[in-house]
């Protein structure tokens, strides 16, 4: 029997040129190659979710508030409803944040790279 799979669901967000090139050579150098990069930022939201505090590192992150590039991730569709239910919590918590599926996601990128 044929186990089934969550499905993929593909996310676009815009980020730094610069935050892009540093996401790419850790990617290359953790051994994921190119076609892990999706494998890679899905490791680090849920790394993110994993901290008590992520609404708070969400909310003062800055990175990319002035992003040039978009990129685009396959997440899984569970994960993908995860970010759902973290933007609404960050909402309650803090309501004049604008575009926090994209910040979840440049800040999870953030903390990945500063904490390995």
């Amino acid at each position: 029997m044929k186990k089934e799979q969550d499905p993929t669901l593909t996310s676009t967000f815009k980020i730094l040129d610069t935050l892009n090139q540093k996401l790419d050579e850790k990617v290359i150098a953790d051994g994921y190659g190119m076609r892990g990069k999706s494998r890679w930022v899905r490791e680090a939201i849920e790394d993110l979710f994993a901290y008590s505090n992520y609404a708070e590192l969400v909310s003062i992150s800055d990175e990319g508030e002035n992003a040039e590039q978009s990129i685009s991730i396959r997440l899984p569709r569970k994960l993908f409803l995860e970010i759902e239910k973290a933007v609404i919590a960050i909402r309650k918590e803090f309501p004049e944040i604008e575009g926090i599926k994209s910040k979840v996601v440049r800040t999870a990128i953030m903390q990945r790279l500063i904490r390995q």
